[in-house]
């Protein structure tokens, strides 16, 4: 098979896997009318971040920059979702992690949930630095320092080592 249709299979894929997502999201707000459907998906990001912050713990690497580690695998991550991400190096043991675009931000825009879009990213990534912390007995911090669900021209957060 081509490269190329290979690559379209995959993008295909990654919008069926958001498609569930929000299907999901529909299903508890139809079946449990009494539980708000935003503190499902939180608890969902709260627990996806739990089982990131695990598996990049398994993979860092001691005798390098914590939080540059981390960025990177972020960035992995998000490529390996179809969205567009990058590393910036910081200074000493900081980095940060840029999306200039997001399929998950034109979703949540789509279906009118753009308030879903920033805290969601927010506490995966907030849940895969503590487990990272609480893993590996280290410090990291993280910050939101622009995002496009409040108008900016990218997301952009900010990694370091307290």
């Amino acid at each position: 098979m081509p490269d190329e249709k290979i690559l379209h299979r995959f993008d295909i894929l990654c919008q069926i896997t958001r498609a569930q997502h929000f299907a999901w999201r529909r299903a508890v707000a139809e079946l449990a009318p009494d539980v708000a459907p935003a503190a499902v998906v939180d608890r969902m990001w709260e627990l996806t971040g739990e089982q990131t912050g695990e598996s990049y713990a398994r993979r860092i690497d001691r005798n390098q920059p914590l939080a540059r580690q981390v960025a990177a695998s972020i960035v992995w991550s998000s490529e390996c979702m179809g969205e567009a991400a990058y590393l910036e190096e910081g200074r000493g043991d900081e980095a940060f992690v840029v999306h200039n675009e997001c399929p998950w931000f034109d979703w949540h825009e789509k279906l009118g949930l753009l308030a879903e879009d920033r805290p969601g990213c927010d506490i995966w990534f907030q849940k895969t630095v503590a487990r990272v912390n609480r893993e590996l007995g280290t410090d990291l911090r993280c910050e939101t320092l622009d995002s496009l669900p409040d108008g900016g021209e990218c997301c952009r957060r900010r990694f370091w080592v307290a």
